[in-house]
């Protein structure tokens, strides 16, 4: 394919190899192009040499699984997106972004599944150590640098959970109940500035409903709003299970069905073009978002065309040693208390349960295993020695529920 700037195809070029590759499809090809192969992956059309795309989950590393088809191996574990937003550095983010386009790259995936860029409204929200935080203009700035990162190199985000997925309870049921301005003013600013300024590959769907219809389906948000006012061209695509429909989602503006095989929209939403309950030009709009999905990925190309990747390097984790010192804030510092001494210290008390018992990252599809874990305790003995008295108090638990009674 004939490259453009940074190595991404012009649009014209992108277009016509796009209508190229859509004239020789068939309408059982077309529709098996819309929903998941598997867990990660696309489907491939092997008639025409189309390949399968291979996603991953982020989006503070790439999550090695053992799933068939799959790389697995140690990844770099970037500090997360609460993190990041604590740094106000957009530049260094860009960074983070192209080193975790390297990083997809060496785990032989197509699609990073991220920025997480949903406002934080509580502070047990479960994903909120995710997000950029609870200020709209910040969100959006940090999401554009994300997203211009990783793409510089070649690999796609996935601008997610679009839109108003704040919580984590009843997240499959939930209903956000918002008033236009709200929407307008808070939760969709950093959607907005990313689809414009950044052009992602993807959207994600988030699972929860808006307004009382599920953001998979929800043709206000989808069509509405994303493809026709911010003119998104990338494909939608849905978080994982969270398609309950098929003929509402595909008019909507869903694109994707994730995961795979398909439980909507293969045979159901064959079936509804066949007798007429679904416009074959639905379909068709569909389908040319998927396959510019796999012409900007770069897997039509020949392989020594591709960028090389390249994961847990000594470059990235002093990367990611970066974005942990900016994340540090400090609100006070009476009497210049800060830095500490080492000469001047007698004794050093270390309260908290994270202080021993490290967690570096949430759960869920951001969690990411490092290949190797420092907790401030051991930094602090392995420095300090016996220069330093050094004390530790728990201070209180860190359980998500009751633990067992010691």
């Amino acid at each position: 394919m004939d490259g453009g700037k940074d190595g991404i195809m012009e649009k014209d070029s992108l277009a016509a190899c796009v209508e190229t590759l859509f004239s020789q499809l068939t309408l059982r090809e077309k529709i098996a192009l819309l929903s998941g192969r598997d867990a990660w992956r696309t489907a491939a059309v092997e008639r025409l040499g189309l390949p399968a795309l291979v996603m991953t989950d982020g989006p503070h590393g790439v999550r090695s699984t053992q799933d068939p088809g799959r790389i697995s191996g140690p990844a770099t574990s970037f500090p997360t997106g609460i993190a990041m937003a604590a740094s106000w550095n957009p530049e260094l983010v860009a960074r983070v972004g192209a080193a975790l386009a390297e990083e997809t790259r060496a785990m032989g995936c197509d699609i990073l599944l991220g920025p997480c860029i949903n406002i934080v409204r509580t502070p047990l929200g479960g994903r909120t150590f995710e997000s950029f935080g609870e200020d709209p203009y910040l969100a959006g700035r940090l999401a554009v640098a994300y997203v211009r990162g990783l793409q510089s190199r070649g690999v796609g985000a996935s601008v997610k959970h679009f839109a108003c997925n704040n919580q984590e309870t009843e997240r499959m049921r939930g209903s956000s109940v918002v008033d236009e301005r709200t929407l307008r003013e808070i939760y969709l600013p950093a959607f907005e500035a990313a689809v414009k300024e950044a052009e992602p590959w993807t959207v994600m769907c988030a699972y929860n409903k808006i307004n009382g219809v599920y953001a998979s389906e929800n043709r206000r948000l989808l069509r509405e709003i994303l493809k026709d006012e911010w003119g998104f061209a990338g494909a939608v695509i849905s978080d994982w299970g969270a398609t309950h429909a098929t003929m509402a989602a595909i008019e909507a503006g869903l694109d994707l069905e994730m995961p795979g095989p398909a439980k909507h929209f293969g045979d159901l939403l064959h079936e509804a073009v066949w007798l007429k309950l679904v416009d074959e030009s639905v379909i068709d709009e569909s389908v040319r978002r998927i396959l510019r999905l796999i012409v900007l990925s770069g897997r039509l190309d020949e392989p020594a065309a591709r960028p090389a990747g390249a994961a847990n390097t000594p470059e990235h984790q002093a990367l990611a040693r970066e974005l942990a010192e900016e994340s540090i804030v400090l609100l006070k510092n009476e009497g210049g208390l800060l830095p500490l001494h080492r000469e001047s210290l007698a004794s050093i008390a270390v309260i908290g349960p994270n202080a021993r018992s490290l967690l570096v990252s949430g759960g869920g599809s951001a969690c990411l295993e490092p290949p190797y874990v420092v907790s401030p305790w051991e930094a602090l003995v392995e420095n300090l020695g016996d220069s330093v008295r050094l004390e530790y108090e728990r201070g209180c638990d860190n359980h998500a529920g009751p633990p067992i009674i010691d």
